[in-house]
C-alpha cells in the first residue's frame, strides 16, 4: 500500500515560502540532490493543495521547468484537493473535493509506491487525519523571516516523529523522518 510523504524544501527559520507564497526565495538554492533524484523514481503520485497548484513556482521563467512538478523530473497523476476546481479540465489532474476521498484516490493510483504531498495546508490535514506517513525536509542554509510555516498548527498537538535518515548535499540537508503512530 502507498505511503504519504510529505517533501518540502524549508529555510531554517522553518519557512517553505516567503510571504504571499512566494517561491523565488528557492530559485537560488537548487542543486542537485541525489536523494530527491532517487526519490522521485518512487513517487507514484501527487497529492497537492489548490494554493500549491496554482501558486508560485520557483523554476518560473525557465521554459522547460515551469509548471512541472520537480522541474519536470516527474510526470504522473496528480490529485488537487479543493473545493474551487477550475471549470476546463487539466490534463493528469484530478479535482478533489475532501481529503479522504482525495488520499483514497492518489493511494491507488500510486500503488506500493508513494504518494508525494505538496503544500503546507494538505500536509497538515494528512498529519492532523493520522494518514501522513512520512516527512522529508530540505533544509536550506537561509533565514526568510516571514511566509508559509512548515506546519502551522497553533493548539495542534504533540507529534512524535523518529529520524530515518539525515543526508548532506553542498546546499541543503536532507531530513527524513517517520510519524510515529
Amino acid at each position: 500500500m502507498a505511503k504519504l510523504l510529505y517533501s518540502v524544501s524549508m529555510s531554517l527559520d522553518g519557512f517553505i515560502a516567503g510571504p504571499k507564497g512566494d517561491m523565488s526565495w528557492l530559485t537560488g538554492h537548487l542543486g542537485p540532490n541525489p536523494e530527491i533524484d532517487a526519490l522521485i523514481g518512487d513517487i507514484g503520485a501527487l497529492l497537492v493543495g489548490n494554493r500549491t497548484f496554482g501558486g508560485d513556482d520557483p523554476h518560473r521563467g525557465d521554459a522547460e521547468k515551469e509548471g512541472k512538478a520537480f522541474g519536470g523530473g516527474w510526470d504522473g497523476p496528480q490529485f488537487v484537493l479543493t473545493h474551487n476546481p477550475p471549470a476546463e479540465p487539466v490534463p493528469g489532474v484530478t479535482f478533489v473535493s475532501d481529503l479522504d476521498s482525495a488520499v483514497a484516490q492518489a493511494k491507488a493510483a500510486a500503488g506500493e509506491r508513494y504518494v508525494n504531498v505538496l503544500g503546507a495546508d494538505v500536509a497538515r490535514q494528512c498529519l492532523d487525519a493520522g494518514v501522513l506517513d512520512e516527512i522529508l525536509t530540505i533544509i536550506v542554509p537561509v533565514l526568510l523571516g516571514d511566509g508559509v510555516r512548515l506546519f502551522d498548527r497553533p493548539g495542534g498537538d504533540n507529534v512524535r516523529l523518529e529520524r530515518i535518515h539525515l543526508g548532506e548535499v553542498p546546499h541543503a540537508t536532507n531530513l527524513w523522518l517517520r510519524v510515529v503512530r
